[in-house]
């Protein structure tokens, strides 16, 4: 079986963003926890989370957060896990506030991040990850990147002959 991946959220308002993360991991097969822990509300909580994660057999974290974002940091700090941040996008300054504070981590404790609201790509770095370990989800992932070419493939020959009638 495929090592976990947590999913930590800031707030529960994140959820609709990171559904997709969630979805693209269990179209894989990748077992995933969701979870809301808070880096300024529930801090020894969220500690105590990450200090733990790799026993509990979890391989990669994914922290989803907006506005300050400080999440995927605090868990990072206390974990050798890899991390991976989702800056959201806020009302405020448009996600670019949690993109900046996702982003830049001091050395030693490194945050992957991906785009704002970026929770797919999230899901693929996080299976990317684990496929290294894991030979049967790198043939799934090898098998989605060749269906992914055959689409664009496709689309293109669409485009080709609609090009042609005009």
């Amino acid at each position: 079986m495929s090592k976990m991946v947590a999913v930590i959220m800031g707030s529960d308002s994140d959820f609709p963003v990171v559904k997709g993360c969630v979805k693209t991991l269990k179209s894989f097969g990748v077992p995933v926890e969701v979870r809301v822990l808070s880096a300024h509300r529930t801090p020894e909580e969220a500690a105590e989370f990450s200090r733990t994660a790799r026993d509990k057999g979890f391989g990669v974290i994914i922290a989803a957060a907006g506005k300050a974002a400080h999440l995927a940091g605090v868990l990072a700090a206390h974990t050798t896990l890899p991390v991976i941040g989702i800056p959201i996008k806020s009302s405020t300054l448009d996600g670019l506030d949690a993109l900046l504070a996702t982003v830049q981590m001091p050395k030693g404790i490194p945050v992957a991040t991906v785009a704002i609201d970026g929770a797919d790509n999230a899901a693929f770095l996080a299976i990317q990850m684990l496929a290294l370990s894991d030979e049967a989800l790198a043939d799934k992932l090898a098998e989605y990147k060749v269906k992914m070419t055959r689409e664009v493939m496709e689309k293109n020959e669409k485009l080709q002959e609609e090009i042609k009638a005009l």
